[in-house]
């Protein structure tokens, strides 16, 4: 499912027209985004949490060459499923 069909989805079932349904996934996506930037944890009960990792320099290889590379630090977003996601699921 692309963001697209995402919206349409949200749109059938809260009742909302699609262009009020693009703006509330946009909302909600900025808001985590905003949250996360901010070195914050978003946790929604029954769904999950995002989170963002800190990940430090490191020596790397260029696997065609094996030439060494730095590969400078960064931070990464992290999603770990809540149990009722995983109990959804299976």
């Amino acid at each position: 499912m692309n963001k697209n069909e995402f919206i349409d989805r949200v749109s059938e079932m809260a009742g909302m027209n699609k262009a009020e349904a693009a703006r509330a996934v946009d909302a909600v996506f900025d808001a985590i985004t905003e949250a996360l930037r901010k070195g914050d944890d978003v946790r929604i009960v029954g769904f999950g949490t995002f989170s963002a990792a800190k990940r430090a320099a490191r020596e790397g290889r260029n696997p065609r060459t094996g030439e060494t590379i730095n590969i400078p630090a960064s931070t990464q977003p992290k999603f770990s499923a809540g149990k009722g996601l995983k109990d959804a699921l299976n």
